[in-house]
């Protein structure tokens, strides 16, 4: 029986054996794991025991986000063989409902995610995932790269809804994990230049680090005022919306300039008043994100071809013996942090 890092109730993680399911069928893989990012639901999921209508009743595996090597192909798998370096996308959708056919998978109500209650997540040796949800990644792309894969990809499903045009100027707000990947995406998806703004000095400056990008400390500094004067008054084209606090979303919309788009990829805990006002003034267009569908493999090739470097966001990382650990530590929300990950297999062993 597998160890695994599980759940067993808020606050309370412990490494030990669970039987998790194990049988390859025709079109599946088993994968043996070798790094996992800490992404901020399961760290929610272990402070909170729940995200909205996800609620931690029983104990639950954690990670999603993942990495390894195929050890076991199904009878009908083709593309994929023993000793391929792959990545996955956890989501796995009814293929026959209405939303797989509209290419909407990611809102599939039936969808099983890894590590969403009451599925399982990934911090164990080896998983059996569909091949077709599968990716082999390029000689030159890490196992630590492969594993931010999975949270880029919401990046690229928030440039792909916001509909680029090239030469865009974007404002992201949040420069946390999933807001500095919206910028980079939206960078690679054409724009000329994007203005992100946080509160933390310390993760502005990592976003800075990379060429295209302009920090805002909107604690020193309005959101708006200074998008206005990068923009000659004008406002942002596309405005991405990251950071999930309720109190920015006045401040967002009037960022936007005439006849642009907003762009909501954070989650806030509650209901938040909206100024749909200010809204209709500027004939805004509103996308929402919610996951990704389609984007995957297009995430990996922009990783592969190296126009996105993703290794300056890795913080840290822990094997898998202190893992625990490693949950500490992301839920510390650090101001240099940006990604934790795991890795389950010792120095050498790859």
């Amino acid at each position: 029986m597998p160890q695994a890092l599980v759940l067993e109730r808020i606050g309370e993680l412990a490494i030990r054996n669970v039987d998790l399911p194990q049988d390859v069928g025709p079109h599946d893989i088993r994968i043996e794991l070798h790094t996992v990012g800490v992404c901020g639901s399961d760290v929610h999921y272990y402070t909170h025991g729940r995200i909205g209508d996800f609620v931690v009743n029983a104990p639950m595996v954690l990670g999603h986000e993942g990495s390894g090597t195929v050890t076991e192909v199904g009878s009908a798998v083709t593309g994929l063989q023993v000793g391929d370096r792959v990545c996955m996308e956890p989501g796995v959708p009814d293929m026959s409902s209405r939303a797989t056919k509209l290419g909407i998978y990611n809102v599939d109500p039936a969808v099983s995610f890894w590590a969403t209650p009451p599925v399982h997540g990934i911090l164990t040796p080896s998983v059996v995932h569909p091949a077709a949800f599968t990716f082999k990644l390029a000689d030159n792309v890490s196992f630590a790269e492969g594993a931010m894969v999975e949270p880029f990809a919401i990046g690229m499903q928030a440039a792909t809804r916001a509909r680029i045009v090239p030469g865009d100027v974007a404002v992201v707000i949040g420069a946390g994990p999933i807001g500095i990947m919206v910028a980079l995406a939206a960078l690679a998806g054409g724009c000329a230049r994007v203005i992100i703004a946080d509160v933390s000095a310390e993760k502005l400056a990592i976003a800075e680090g990379y060429d295209g990008i302009t920090a805002v400390n909107v604690a020193q500094t309005g959101l708006v005022d200074a998008v206005m004067q990068t923009t000659s008054g004008w406002g942002g084209d596309v405005v991405f919306e990251c950071s999930g606090n309720p109190r920015v979303y006045g401040d967002a919309i009037r960022a936007v300039r005439p006849g642009g788009c907003m762009v909501l990829v954070g989650l806030p805990p509650d209901a938040v008043p909206f100024d749909v006002s200010a809204a209709c003034a500027r004939e805004l267009r509103i996308e929402t994100v919610f996951r990704y569908a389609n984007v995957f493999d297009r995430a990996l090739e922009l990783i592969a071809s190296g126009k996105v470097d993703l290794k300056p966001l890795i913080s840290d990382t822990f094997p898998f013996e202190r893992s625990v650990e490693a949950f500490e530590r992301a839920a510390e929300s650090r101001a240099g942090d940006i990604k934790v990950q795991i890795r389950m297999k010792a120095e050498g062993q790859d």
